[in-house]
């Protein structure tokens, strides 16, 4: 189809217009454009320029996604009466109407109207933080110039205002939609320009999605040869489909592509996030449940069971309870819904289902687990494809058939009991039966994959033990939430590992600073860590002190004068990072906040939730910005002020504390509980990355827990956290979940026992290929990680599979091959990804990735050197050209010329670098030979410590003959 089109614009258009496919235009940036009120900021930072509305409530400057320029919708030609400035606007400037989009037409000839427009309408974006702005409507002067003269006076006002914006904003860029008439004049002022409806159109006064005549297209196709031969713009076409049409989008983006012309496709009301030269998996998973009174989220199913194996596979979790108003999600922001059910639902479940029966509609995967939350008859059984049917349980249960994704942790243990009477339709497209059970007269299937996704009946999701927290996974949650949710395979953002080694990092909670060791020579215990832990092994470390242990007005004010001088001397080691662990050490975090819905109101026995300072009343803004000025004023060195606030106590942050991390400009970090061990072999004791809450805040969670849990809460054995050796092995294969993470207290130092536990983890872990960091550096990849996105390529359409009609490939996306090429996107602080498909990254052409290296249960991690990478995949006997397989610090800015590669490296402990493809290469850093190591066709380069062990950047230039 792609031929037959050009050969109708060829037959229609000037003979120049053959071109319009051919000329080498400029750099044509890829475009979106969001109308919403809520932007989807993780998944619009993949486009070079993302146009929102400036009434939406976003804000560019809070947005940290540097790869991608925020530009603002205005309206030139038109106003809404919504607007603001509307009522400013002198009546008869307002010369008409616009009736199908409710919106009046400004008289563009106007004397003040182009001062107004600046001051009233540019000004207050650009002081919001917007560089860019789309300019539209400035086709609508012809609603109401009927002459040639009435028309090139509105065109000549036009010009004006256009003139007025870059004069007043020189750097200011700016996107025209359509203004073809007004270009000869103002086209050296234009960022690009805009048209709609190359392929497909929509209809406002009659609302539905049109097909573009043949003729129409071609007079659009004649602009856009002028726009690119003469005036050397960019030009950008939006079509509009249906937004479940994704085929529709992904077709007519490749058709526009295919043209020489930069695509996006998007909805009627550019609502959602549309497809323009690549097309953006969402990576969110919404998470349904519904909590019982005095349960904070942090104990949900959702949170314990569900949310780690979502994040392994790549995926955000959002939260949404049942009894609130549930969000109006789709398929290009969701990847898929999970249900968890503890029984029967009981607010508002027809809701719920009707929401449900919405979400299946639109395409959005949603799966059942551990029940369906009411019983599957009528209505509801309908909606889900299932067939009801009638027996009678008694006697034993047997099970017919099962998966092997059934029994993973535990044998399945039948129960009648939960019985649920429904089966899947044997034979139909995209469904299978995971587990089908036979009890009496009654057969049945307890879990199965849908056309609409799956489901796992209880107990045949975790098999729950309350009496020992000994639970158990009896599916296989990652096979089975992969296939239910139809997930396609994507490179996955993956905070474990960064350049090929796992990650390392170290903090301490402050508790028992101020207690004295019980060890030869005495001291306190940060005085003790100091010497014994600290100052021996020298590795990145971040430390916190309770300023109501340390501070003298705290508990101890009269040691004091001892303490604050050990804390002053640890936080100026140049391996050491400062933290807070607040002022009062809350150990119940629901009672710090008055009026929370868990707990009553605050009156008295304040003492029990907190440490016991005489005459203090909780008070957030004093545990967290307090804490952290007084660290700064008495104990950080100018230069380290408070990086991070480690939660205490049950770690269970009410969103009101998390705010006050935020406003107070520290990172936060603590909560998670992973206890993975030899004798709790168990994915459920596994935690996810973190916790998003109310008010769009976010805590991160540690990776693995402190000693105390491995004493018995500190009851002893004392050596006990030697065992989380376990949790590090077990948290490596035989997937690699989690970085390593060395947790504890100061109370480490107070005991023979504890500090021998202590030298045998640090022995450990500097024996292993770690890459050591601090804490604050894992927290932002963890940041990073929740809004990356990553996208696909769709190509120019020009080798596509049948035509316009295209195919939808396995994977459920589009029918462009896995192998990219790949687009991802972050704020630079996450430089890995794992893939798991065949191959590995093409380097060589590749931006943004260094190399790979093997990854724990196949595949790959693909190493990259900041935030904006882009890269397709190829057999691994391609490769050619020198690549990093392995380094013990960070890669920055990777760049190759010819046959000469550039780097930055820095590193914080014994850093060092290594070559693949490099036997006949030679390496500088800093303009200084090297010779390094050489074996077969590698050269391993270690970098003599600067300013040991600080972050310090090095240059480094690869030559290589050839």
């Amino acid at each position: 189809m792609f031929a037959s089109i050009a050969g109708v614009v060829l037959a229609t258009l000037t003979p120049s217009t053959a071109a319009v496919a051919q000329v080498t235009a400029p750099a044509s940036p890829s475009v979106a454009f969001h109308y919403g009120s809520t932007p989807p900021v993780d998944m619009l930072q993949a486009f070079d320029i993302a146009v929102v509305e400036p009434d939406s409530g976003f804000d560019p400057r809070r947005a940290n996604t540097p790869h991608t320029a925020w530009f603002a919708y205005v309206s030139v030609g038109e106003v809404l009466p919504a607007r603001p400035y509307f009522k400013d606007i002198p009546k008869a400037w307002l010369t008409g109407s616009n009736d199908a989009w409710n919106a009046r037409v400004v008289d563009q000839a106007a004397d003040g109207w182009p001062a107004f427009y600046v001051d009233k309408v540019i000004t207050p974006l650009w002081e919001r933080g917007y560089r860019g702005f789309f300019l539209d409507t400035l086709d609508s002067y012809q609603l109401v110039a009927k002459t040639d003269a009435d028309r090139a006076r509105q065109e000549a006002g036009m010009v004006r205002v256009i003139r007025a914006i870059k004069a007043r904003y020189p750097d200011a860029k700016l996107l025209f939609n359509r203004g073809f008439e007004i270009l000869p004049q103002v086209h050296a002022l234009a960022h690009g320009v805009v048209f709609e409806s190359l392929f497909r159109g929509w209809n406002q006064s009659q609302s539905r999605y049109t097909e573009v005549s043949q003729q129409d297209r071609d007079w659009l196709l004649n602009q856009a040869r002028i726009i690119r031969d003469q005036y050397r713009l960019p030009v950008i076409s939006i079509d509009y489909c249906p937004p479940r049409d994704r085929r529709c989008a992904r077709e007519t983006a490749r058709r526009i592509r295919a043209l020489g012309i930069t695509p996006y496709v998007t909805d009627s009301g550019l609502q959602t996030v549309g497809v323009g030269p690549l097309e953006v998996l969402p990576r969110r998973v919404l998470i349904v449940q519904e909590t019982e009174p005095g349960v904070v989220i942090d104990n949900t199913e959702g949170v314990r069971f569900v949310s780690m194996p979502i994040n392994y596979l790549g995926y955000r979790v959002d939260f949404a309870e049942t009894r609130d108003p549930l969000p109006d999600i789709g398929p290009d922001r969701y990847a898929g819904v999970v249900v968890w059910s503890n029984g029967s639902f009981t607010q508002q479940p027809g809701r719920l289902y009707a929401w449900i029966e919405k979400r299946i509609g639109q395409g959005v995967p949603v799966v059942f687990m551990n029940g369906f939350g009411a019983p599957v008859t009528g209505a509801l059984a309908r909606t889900l494809g299932l067939k009801t049917v009638k027996g009678r349980t008694s006697g034993p249960v047997q099970i017919l058939s099962k998966d092997p994704m059934m029994g993973f942790e535990m044998p399945v243990a039948p129960d009648r009991s939960d019985a649920v009477p429904v089966q899947v339709q044997d034979g139909a497209a995209d469904t299978r039966s995971l587990m089908r059970m036979r009890s009496g007269t009654l057969t049945f299937d307890a879990a199965a994959i849908t056309p609409w996704g799956g489901y796992v009946t209880g107990p045949y999701a975790v098999r729950q033990n309350t009496a020992n927290a000994q639970d158990r996974w009896v599916v296989q949650p990652l096979a089975f939430l992969r296939e239910a949710l139809r997930l396609p395979q994507m490179p996955v953002p993956d905070t474990t590992t960064e350049s090929g080694r796992r990650l390392l990092t170290i903090h301490i909670d402050g508790d028992g600073f101020a207690s004295r060791a019980e060890i030869p020579g005495g001291g306190y215990s940060g005085d003790v860590l100091l010497r014994e832990i600290f100052d021996k092994y020298r590795l990145p470390m971040t430390m916190s002190v309770i300023e109501g242990e340390v501070g003298k007005s705290g508990m101890y004010p009269k040691l004091t004068p001892e303490l604050e001088p050990i804390a002053r001397k640890i936080f100026a080691q140049p391996y050491v990072e400062v933290a807070s662990h607040t002022y009062s050490h809350p150990f119940q975090w629901a009672r710090t906040v008055p009026g929370h819905e868990h707990d009553a109101r605050i009156q008295e026995g304040d003492e029990d939730f907190h440490l016991a300072i005489p005459g203090y009343k909780m008070d957030l803004n004093r545990e967290i910005g307090g804490s952290i000025d007084y660290i700064n004023k008495v104990l950080a060195p100018a230069d380290k002020p408070v990086k991070m606030l480690l939660w205490p106590g049950d770690c269970q942050a009410p969103p009101e504390a998390l705010k006050l991390t935020d406003r107070a400009g520290v990172l936060n970090m603590n909560g998670g509980d992973t206890l993975i061990t030899r004798s709790n072999p168990t994915w459920t004791a596994i935690a996810p990355l973190g916790i998003h809450k109310a008010d769009n805040t976010f805590q991160v969670f540690a990776t693995n827990q402190n000693e105390n849990v491995y004493t018995n809460l500190w009851h002893g054995p004392y050596y006990g956290f030697e065992r989380v050796i376990e949790t590090y092995e077990l948290t490596e294969k035989p997937y690699r979940f989690k970085a390593v993470n060395i947790y504890y207290h100061s109370y480490s130092g107070t005991k023979v026992a504890s500090l021998k536990a202590l030298r045998k983890v640090y022995d450990y872990v500097v024996s292993q290929p770690l890459l050591p960091m601090h804490s604050t550096d894992y927290v932002l990849k963890v940041l990073d990680w929740q809004g990356m996105a990553v996208a696909r390529d769709l190509g120019d359409g020009a080798s596509a599979a049948g035509g316009a009609g295209g195919a939808v490939g396995a994977d459920g996306i589009s029918d462009a091959p896995a192998s990219g090429p790949w687009v991802v996107r972050g704020d630079g602080n996450l430089r890995n990804l794992r893939w798991t498909g065949a191959g590995v990254p093409d380097v060589a052409t590749a931006r943004g990735v260094t190399g790979s290296s093997p990854a724990p249960g196949g595949g790959v991690y693909v190493h990259l050197d900041g935030g904006d990478a882009r890269f397709s995949v190829v057999p691994a006997a391609s490769r050619a050209v020198p690549e990093l397989p392995e380094a013990n610090g960070l890669v920055r800015d990777w760049r190759r010329d010819g046959n000469t590669t550039r780097f930055a490296f820095s590193g914080y402990y014994k850093p060092f670098f290594r070559l693949a493809n490099a036997g006949q290469c030679s390496v500088t850093v800093d303009g200084k030979p090297v010779a390094g190591v050489r074996e077969r066709n590698t050269l391993r380069i270690d970098i003599p410590a600067v300013n040991d062990p600080i972050h310090v950047q090095q240059q480094i230039e690869v030559r290589c003959a050839g």
